[in-house]
């Protein structure tokens, strides 16, 4: 994403404040979402009727299971790793009779695979990290046509020390993310 943005046409949508403190981005607007995809819906729309924006950008932590992987990324394609109806003839993130499962921004970057749960073993879904709101953002933004980018900041390796791992390393991402925004104010 290399494109100016207009901080007052620009939602930034974060799951924690540890994650990301407001008071460092004067001038954007920032709301808090909590942990999971039903409180990031829940938060993003009353945020979109209060004031719609023309894009939506998603910034957290995120675990990864792939050796070296570490700092920002953009991520670019979305899966839903905790919808499983395998027994019904589905493939694990495939949604009965939607027809938005995968999203794909078409673009350059990682994976991220979303579900409701922590990330501290390995999964069955293959993908580069692992959260639990990016999909759910993104889903929103394709039905609601709103531009949309997100960045995760490597916390864990989604392994047993993820838990530990990712409380020393919440708030490591934000310097980082800081930076990138300020890169791409217009």
């Amino acid at each position: 994403m290399t494109t100016k943005i207009k901080k007052d046409e620009t939602l930034i949508v974060v799951a924690l404040e540890d994650e990301l403190n407001k008071n460092n981005l004067v001038g954007w607007r920032v709301i808090y979402t909590g942990i999971g995809k039903v409180n990031a819906l829940i938060s993003l729309g009353r945020a979109i009727r209060k004031k719609r924006p023309s894009k939506i950008i998603n910034f957290g932590t995120a675990g990864s299971s792939k050796s070296g992987l570490s700092g920002l990324h953009e991520v670019t394609l979305f899966k839903q790793r905790d919808m499983d109806v395998r027994p019904l003839g589905f493939k694990l993130g495939e949604t009965p009779l939607d027809a938005i499962n995968d999203i794909n921004l078409n673009r350059p970057g990682l994976s991220c695979a979303t579900g409701d749960s922590f990330v501290d073993s390995s999964q069955d879904i293959d993908a580069d990290l692992f959260d639990m709101e990016s999909y759910a953002i993104a889903k929103l933004c394709v039905i609601e046509n709103i531009d949309f980018s997100c960045f995760k900041y490597v916390s864990d390796n989604a392994d047993e020390d993820a838990s530990k791992d990712w409380k020393r390393n919440v708030s490591s991402g934000s310097s980082v993310f800081k930076e990138l925004l300020d890169s791409l104010d217009g």
